[in-house]
């Protein structure tokens, strides 16, 4: 009776353990994926940090254009990552931000969505000094747990730990909708097929990198969003979660 009851008292600690959420969520995706919105919108269900790391490389790509007026100078980017100051904020305007984003404690949250960080932020993602730089920040928020944090390697490199790993996909087409019609709900002009020749190289970019390239860790969840509300995916993710 005793040995019964032993593991009947274990198997109940194993199903209160297995109805736990995730302390560290990965969401990786290739750009307009959806995983940025996704992740956010995860991180309010649960009452999680959202992290997008892809801000942090967004920032450096944005200083050296503001800086030095280009990204091919490696040396010189790897030291501005290493001593500029990014801070991600919750949101101070209503503005459709998902968070504040500053460097140096210049508001540049819009900035970094500009065109010239999109065609340039893959290159600078490859410098493997800068990639150091920040993932050193990164696993140093995502290991304090309580965390949904959104990216390209974070199930990869950043946070393997992490005990739930998302991947969403989609086509560059969907994707590339996807991102002109947030530039035209914020007023801003754009040419879808500049926009889509723009997601195909980044892609081309970042799945072939030598460092850290885009793809989904072996345990990932891959779940193609072509198709699919937000609501959709966010219910299929909860569904390994509850």
């Amino acid at each position: 009776m005793e040995t019964s009851k032993q593991n009947s008292e274990n198997l109940n600690q194993e199903m209160d353990v297995l109805m736990k959420p995730p302390n560290m969520i990965a969401v990786d995706g290739p750009a307009a994926s959806g995983k940025s919105t996704i992740a956010e919108k995860l991180a309010e269900r649960l009452n999680y940090l959202f992290f997008d790391t892809g801000v942090m490389y967004r920032a450096v790509t944005w200083a050296a254009i503001d800086r030095f007026g280009r990204t091919d100078i490696e040396a010189a980017v790897s030291e501005l990552a290493r001593t500029i100051q990014i801070d991600v904020r919750p949101a101070s305007k209503s503005d459709g931000r998902k968070t504040d984003v500053l460097v140096d404690n210049r508001d540049v949250t819009w900035e970094i969505r500009g065109p010239e960080v999109d065609a340039n932020v893959s290159q600078v993602s490859t410098y493997p000094e800068v990639r150091a730089a920040l993932t050193d920040q990164q696993r140093r928020i995502g290991l304090q747990g309580k965390v949904v944090m959104a990216g390209r390697d974070i199930g990869t490199v950043v946070l393997p730990e992490a005990e739930l790993k998302i991947y969403l996909d989609a086509s560059a087409e969907v994707r590339a909708n996807r991102r002109y019609s947030e530039i035209l709900r914020r007023g801003g002009s754009a040419s879808y097929d500049d926009i889509l020749t723009a997601l195909r190289r980044r892609d081309e970019i970042d799945s072939t990198r030598a460092i850290a390239p885009l793809r989904p860790s072996d345990d990932a969840i891959i779940i193609h969003t072509d198709g699919l509300c937000i609501e959709d995916v966010l219910m299929k993710i909860l569904a390994y979660i509850s």
